[in-house]
């Protein structure tokens, strides 16, 4: 596995931040909800408020450049508070087979550990590597929503997984 390092993102990381986001929309719109239309057109500001007011981990190799980054989201609402989303989550091309985002997910596992119940998230159910990882991590499948997101006239299926924890 290559050196990198894991930490919590904040308002100084929003451009680095902002490339790699706008990196996995750009080359994967069916993995996200969000589009890189919005993303891109959305001012820095709002990035680097959402970094400080949330929890998104980023990955950084040994040279300092940001090669993943994961987010975690936790229910405020009283009767859903026991549960987290992990989201966001993506990995630049030449990181990938690396670790890198296994180490991602058991960080967002780790953060959440104590805070909530359950982990939740959703995966495009044709992306078999994600699967691959999240099942790996302890998340099981819990349900399929068909047509989840659609991506100029294709649509795309969610997998629904959950991390007891």
């Amino acid at each position: 596995m290559a050196p990198f390092s894991i930490r919590r993102l904040t308002s100084s990381d929003a451009e680095a931040y902002r490339a790699v986001r706008l990196d996995g929309l750009l080359k994967h719109p069916e993995a996200f909800g969000s589009s890189y239309e919005d993303e891109a057109s959305r001012p820095i500001e709002v990035t680097a408020e959402r970094l400080d007011s949330g929890f998104v981990l980023g990955a950084f190799d040994s040279d300092e450049k940001l090669m993943g980054v994961a987010g975690l989201a936790i229910q405020t609402a009283t009767k859903a508070k026991h549960k987290g989303t992990l989201w966001g989550m993506y990995v630049l091309p030449e990181a990938r087979g690396t670790g890198l985002s296994r180490l991602l997910v058991d960080g967002i596992i780790a953060e959440a550990r104590g805070k909530v119940e359950r982990l939740l998230l959703t995966v495009v159910s044709s992306n078999a590597a994600a699967l691959n990882l999240y099942r790996k991590a302890g998340f099981v499948e819990y349900g399929l929503e068909q047509r989840a997101l659609r991506v100029d006239d294709a649509y795309f299926d969610e997998m629904l997984m959950a991390l007891p924890l």
